[in-house]
């Protein structure tokens, strides 16, 4: 037989091929059969090894117990189980291509049903048991390094042998942490049902348990599913609350819950596009439209000035977040979910236009009709500088809302009203934010105009206006009606400074002699300069007791410079006369430093020394109801 081997071995080759198509001795060698033989050898000693590691397994088993899992104690077994699994069902493709005896495969597919049962009880354990190393805060930092600690790999490291998958990291650095391992434990076993013909399983308890994570934390973040008349309904002081609730949970949801489920689907069912797709959808599509649904209905619902910014946060909430937007609901299935958020993204944008529409006719429609008392800082001036500051700190989110909405006013402002510090983009809104300001400035100047005396009327003007420089001087404001105005009308806050002190003092500080140690005035001369100082004095004293200058260095300024235009002249009048008058007769009342101390008492509003009284002047306008 082995000569008839080796004749044939040689009769095939190409010099003799003449001979072997006749050759007998060839047959033993090339026979199909044989191969078939041979492979169905292979494929049952398989079958009959994967039975004996899968019953081992077996749920129905009387010695099965309820506390063991493949996956929480001898790695090697876990591998040992997935790599019998691949074996049976390589073996059950090549009983069916052979046409092999129906015993063989129904004997195979009753194995692969108690396999598959084991790992739909592994899966849904490993689900369950880890929710906290598979959160999505954890997910989205190792989902990049997560790999199956069950491989086929048979040399697979013993470090992962000594893994319990109990919720405890092994360590940092080359050693893999239990979220790691678990996902990609679950990787592996989605692979193997999926593979086997069991995806429809894998994924039912995939969805279920995923779905019940994600309406878990959303709800315990505090987002709930509202109508428009409910919206309508709610007042103010209820409305705003559950719009800083959906501000903070919007953040978590994006950047952790949904992108980390995106990441656990697409990672856990990388096999399978279509699954990663379902899985995703039916666990996030729901709560995500409920999630991106409710700045519109807020956008929908009544509007007011008060509920600006607040609109404009959610603005910049969506639009900080779009591209991870973009990213996570990436699937057809999830076009619901992107076009909601541009829904509500465009319905905040058309409310902030409305918003401040109203309150520029607001503005325009204000007038101011008593004078305050202490001509100190309007209640207008307050509320729309206050209003425009933080107007000013959503700068980014105005330059989009206003792009397409250009400033349309009667009159161009003129071009030394302000500079533009930034591109041609930032124009349009730097030139709204300046001609705000305008407006504000002349109803100052009209409120200036109610005061019968004029050096009150210049001291309200310093006040309002010293109050407006202030805020754009501290505030983005800056940036956006630039450093010529901040100049220009820093200047115009002194010149009314000034102003004020020469309407208000002069008649005070013409009553007293240029310089008194030249001129050697005659006693009765001296006596009528400090009779005529005196009832000055006590007239601008007695008048100006009540009004106030709100900023302390504005009122240190002017302070110190009224004492530096009267006291030396007093006090070269008082040392070079007061001798002169004594007794009942006396004309001087008031020693320098006690003149000094008279000033410094001013300007605090309410007759009395350091005290600070503030305008109890309200207007029944717009603006003011909103305050």
């Amino acid at each position: 037989m082995k000569g008839l081997l080796f004749t044939s071995s040689k009769a095939s080759s190409p010099s003799h091929s003449h001979s072997s198509t006749h050759s007998p001795a060839r047959t033993p060698v090339t026979t199909p059969s044989h191969h078939r033989t041979f492979s169905a050898s292979l494929q049952e000693e398989d079958l009959l090894y994967a039975e004996q590691v899968i019953t081992r397994w077996d749920l129905d088993s009387p010695s099965y117990s309820k506390c063991d899992y493949l996956f929480t104690g001898d790695r090697r077994q876990a591998r040992q189980f997935i790599k019998s699994v691949n074996n049976l069902q390589s073996a059950m493709h090549l009983f069916v291509s052979e046409s092999a005896s129906s015993e063989k495969i129904i004997h195979a597919q009753k194995l692969m049903q108690v396999a598959m049962k084991r790992l739909e009880k592994e899966f849904y354990q490993m689900l369950s048991a880890n929710r906290d190393v598979l959160d999505s805060e954890s997910v989205s930092n190792r989902s990049s390094r997560a790999r199956s600690s069950v491989s086929d790999d048979d040399n697979a490291s013993e470090e992962d042998d000594r893994v319990s998958m109990s919720g405890t990291t092994v360590s940092d650095g080359d050693r893999v942490s239990v979220s790691e391992m678990v996902m990609g434990d679950l990787k592996s076993i989605a692979d193997c049902m999926i593979g086997s013909g069991y995806g429809k399983e894998c994924v039912k308890i995939y969805k279920i348990l995923r779905k019940s994570i994600v309406d878990e934390t959303l709800y315990n973040l505090g987002v709930e599913k509202y109508s428009l008349n409910q919206m309508n309904k709610m007042d103010w002081e209820v409305l705003e609350p559950k719009i800083k609730t959906w501000l903070y949970a919007e953040k978590i949801a994006v950047k952790s819950l949904f992108s980390g489920e995106r990441i656990l689907c697409d990672y856990v069912f990388s096999s399978s596009e279509k699954i990663r797709e379902s899985c995703f959808s039916e666990i996030c599509k729901e709560r995500a439209i409920a999630l991106f649904e409710f700045p519109e209905l807020v956008a929908k619902s009544k509007k007011s000035m008060d509920r600006m910014f607040r609109t404009l946060d959610m603005y910049t909430a969506i639009s900080d977040q779009w591209s991870e937007i973009e990213m996570i609901f990436s699937f057809e299935s999830m076009t619901a979910v992107r076009t909601q958020a541009v829904t509500s993204y465009v319905k905040l944008g058309d409310g902030v236009r409305a918003m401040l529409a109203d309150f520029e006719a607001a503005m325009q429609k204000e007038t101011l009709k008593t004078p305050i008392v202490s001509a100190g800082i309007h209640p207008l001036t307050r509320y729309v500088m206050n209003y425009l500051v933080f107007l000013s700190d959503y700068s980014e989110a105005l330059f989009d809302i206003l792009a397409d909405w250009p400033l349309e006013v009667h009159s161009p402002l003129p071009e030394s009203y302000f500079s533009y510090t930034n591109s041609e983009e930032s124009s349009s809104i730097s030139a709204r934010f300046a001609w705000l300001v305008l407006v504000l400035l002349c109803k100052i100047d009209a409120g200036a105009e109610l005061y019968k005396d004029v050096a009150q009327s210049y001291l309200f003007l310093v006040n309002n206006l010293n109050y407006v420089v202030s805020k754009v001087r501290n505030s983005n404001l800056r940036l956006l009606i630039g450093e010529d105005w901040l100049v220009k009308h820093e200047q115009k806050v002194k010149q009314y400074a000034g102003n004020y002190e020469r309407m208000a003092w002069s008649k005070v500080i013409t009553s007293l002699p240029a310089n008194p140690t030249v001129e050697n005035l005659p006693i009765e001369s001296a006596r009528d300069c400090f009779r005529r100082f005196n009832l000055e004095f006590n007239d601008a004293y007695r008048k100006q007791s009540t009004w106030i200058i709100s900023d302390s260095k504005l009122r240190d300024d002017i302070k110190i410079s009224l004492s530096k235009k009267i006291l030396p002249a007093y006090r070269a009048l008082y040392e070079g006369y007061r001798g002169c008058f004594r007794g009942v007769d006396s004309v001087v009342k008031y020693a320098p430093d006690d003149l000094g101390n008279y000033l410094s008492d001013l300007f605090h509003g309410t007759g009395a020394p350091g005290s600070v009284n503030g305008s109890s002047h309200s207007s029944s306008s717009t603006l003011s109801r909103s305050r």
